[in-house]
């Protein structure tokens, strides 16, 4: 019975420590865009990228009514890559990062290729200035 609660005890330490790693704002720009936008905008992050440490910033709702912002996450050895642009359509639960140079080259799929597209489409419609 000792030898179970012990495991018990280990198991709820280990739960809560993965309880709290969730993606981030940062810089306080969530305040910007209100609460709801936020924690959709994390969720799709969340679902999308699957890096728990996620770094968000820059929140600010784009000319055309999407969601502008950088998101930083981690790469395969666990370090963060540096932000990079996404958008995000919040009614349609779209959220794109700005493609680089490996995906553009050489995108997994037509379906890769297609979302890509649509990102840089979304992004340059309501991020960039103009």
């Amino acid at each position: 019975m000792r030898s179970f609660d012990i495991a018990l005890a280990a198991l709820l330490i280990l739960a809560g420590a993965t309880a709290a790693r969730a993606q981030t704002v940062v810089d306080g720009s969530d305040a910007a865009v209100g609460p709801e936008a936020t924690r959709t905008v994390l969720s799709l992050i969340g679902t999308q990228l699957r890096d728990p440490e996620a770094r968000v910033a820059g929140l600010r709702t784009g000319r055309a009514g999407a969601l502008c912002g950088t998101v930083d996450v981690r790469n395969r050895m666990g370090v963060h890559t540096g932000p990079r642009g996404f958008v995000a359509d919040l009614p349609e639960k779209f959220f794109g990062r700005l493609p680089e140079g490996p995906e553009l080259r050489s995108p997994g799929s037509m379906a890769s290729f297609r979302a890509m597209e649509r990102a840089r489409a979304l992004f340059d419609a309501n991020c960039t200035a103009g």
